[in-house]
Parts: C-alpha cells; structure tokens; sequence
C-alpha cells in the first residue's frame, strides 16, 4: 500500500485541565511521561503514527505557549509542519487550518487526525485498522470515526451508536452521545449498539474541507490563508461542529487496546493496581488499609497514608490535591477556585 497520500494532524494544543496539579499550563499532559516508560504522551503518539506514515507527512497542532516544547521533545521533527495557534480555539479551527495546509500540499491526501493523549496497547492491530480507514477514505466521501466497544460503562467518553447500514466494513452512525450519566452508559454498555468515541478521525482532505464549507463556513475565512486568524474564529470541537451535524458519519469497529488518558479515571484504568487496587504512579508510597486510590507524588518525597478509599492525593510543583477520585467536575472546579483567588500561581 502507497502511503504518499496519507497524513496524519496530532493536536497537542490543550491544556490538560481534568489532570490538575500534575498537569500544569506551562507543562501540560502532553509533555509528560505517565507511565515511566521515558517518553511522554506526544512522544508516544509521533513513533505511533511514524510506523504508519512517512515522517514528512505528519503535523501537529499545538498552542504558541507550546512551540517549543514539542520542538524539544521531537528531535528531528521539521518545524515546518508544527501549526501553532496563537489562541486556543478548540479542535475545529485548529483542523481547518492543518487541512487547508496538506489540501496546498497534496490534494489528494487521506487524513487522519489524532489526539495526543491515548494509550495504544495492541500496536499490529492499530496500524492495520488506520490503514484501512485511510484507504477506504481515499476513494470515499464518508467522514470515518474509530469506535471501540466499550468493556465497562465509563461516563468520561462520548457513545456512538451504529445502525446497521454500512459499506465494506465501516457502519453508519445513527447518533453520537456525550458522556451520559451512569444509568445510561449501563444501558449502553449492554445493548450491544454502542461504541465509545476514540476521537480518532478519518476522511479525505476534500471531504473535510467540503464539511467544513457546509456546516462552519464562518471558519473559513480565517483559516483559508497563510496567516490564520484563530483569534477570530468560534471556540468549538471538530465533534460539535462537523461530525454530530453530518449525515456522511461512518465507523470502524475497533479493539486495539485502547484508552483516553484524559482523566484520573481514566489513567486509574489503563494503570496497573496493587492487591488492594491502589495505583500509585511515580511515587514512593506506604500505604495502609486503602483501597482503590490513586498516588502521584515526587519521587523524592515518602507519602504514607492510612484508611483512604477512593481518593487521589496528588502533588506537583507548589500544589497539593487530596479529592474523591471519581468527582472529575470537582477537579475543574478546584481550578477555577485557585485561579480565582490566587491568580495563576497555581494553574
């Protein structure tokens, strides 16, 4: 298969929010190292989609603030596929803009667009399913999203729901549902109809640019140019904007081991547990009669703990936080309170 026509968009723009304190904004999640292995989350996703595309055919997005880490971070990288927004404005925007970009360059590209934070486990099984999305998207004019069935139900990811409709092996979304609250993600679980969202996307560069003309011509102006103005355009997702408005929405049924770090919970998950269910990431630990937490803490720092259940004690920098670790709004509600009284002494 010729991979001179496939391209790949990581966004590394964001802000790593739902991971306060360890996440910060001068550092943010995508710029470190989760799980030990030496390579943060960006670095992860390039040698991903390096094993899958040519080096010169992959971008990334990322805010101004964040220029230079990702340069630092990827040696070799050439600066001239680094899109750098100089306001955040969510993914829509930031897609537009890197489409218009590989649409100058190569017309007839295959896109697929990436988010730098998920955890691949079954690489084989990954590359072999974004080399048939992007070549199904080379001779078609569907919107492709990769959907993984969902093995409990989880209220931090969006739901797909497939019909029956479908060509080859992609399916046709009846709907797309936002983080539902538990009740109904148990159904969702069950009905064997849904699939959790990757917000890994597919299509064609006319096929997008077309979406975009259609349903956020606003945009266009604005990125339609060498200079773009972010600052100018709306502060909205590809998925509002585009995916949950088209009728030309398609899916992949996938298993390749897949998790969103996005959350606590979400690293809680895909993180390996002690005989009591305790994840503790980067720390040295004692911990008596606790159950189900998550630790991260220095390294050069001893935390001993006693008779916690369901808690996360994390501490970085000049901020300490000790929570449930199930309430993620509570999270971002701590943010804001901090950034509201202190300043941004501790964002």
């Amino acid at each position: 298969m010729d991979s001179k026509n496939f391209y790949c968009i990581i966004m590394a723009g964001g802000t790593g929010r739902r991971f306060w304190p360890y996440s910060r904004k001068a550092l943010p999640k995508q710029f470190l190292d989760f799980f030990g292995t030496g390579q943060t989350l960006l670095q992860q996703t390039y040698e991903r989609y390096r094993q899958i595309l040519p080096a010169e055919n992959i971008f990334i997005t990322t805010n101004q603030h964040y220029k230079e880490l990702v340069l630092n971070s990827l040696p070799g990288f050439s600066e001239s596929n680094l899109i750098v927004e100089e306001e955040h404005r969510n993914t829509a925007p930031a897609i537009a803009y890197a489409s218009y970009v590989i649409q100058k360059i190569n017309p007839d590209a295959s896109i697929v667009v990436a988010p730098s934070d998920h955890l691949i486990l079954k690489m084989d099984e990954f590359k072999q399913d974004i080399l048939k999305s992007l070549e199904f998207a080379s001779h078609s004019d569907k919107l492709l999203t990769l959907g993984i069935k969902p093995s409990y139900p989880e209220t931090g990811y969006g739901y797909i729901q497939v019909s029956e409709e479908k060509e080859e092996d992609f399916y046709k979304v009846k709907t797309f549902i936002e983080k539902p609250l538990r009740e109904f993600a148990e159904v969702f679980v069950q009905s064997n109809e849904f699939y959790w969202n990757s917000g890994i996307f597919v299509w064609h560069v006319k096929t997008i640019m077309k979406a975009f003309h259609e349903m956020m011509a606003e945009v266009c102006p604005q990125v339609e140019c060498d200079m773009p103005k972010f600052s100018t355009c709306p502060n909205s997702s590809i998925d509002y904007s585009i995916m949950e408005k088209a009728d030309n929405v398609y899916v992949l049924l996938c298993d390749f081991g897949w998790a969103d770090i996005g959350t606590w919970n979400a690293l809680y998950d895909a993180s390996p547990k002690d005989e009591n269910q305790n994840v503790t990431t980067h720390s040295n630990a004692l911990l008596y009669n606790c159950k189900d937490n998550i630790i991260m803490t220095p390294k050069d720092k001893l935390v001993v703990v006693q008779d916690l259940e369901g808690y996360l004690v994390a501490e970085q920098g000049n901020a300490l936080l000790i929570c449930k670790k199930d309430d993620q709004n509570a999270i971002r509600k701590f943010v804001n309170d901090a950034e509201m009284k202190f300043g941004e002494l501790y964002s």
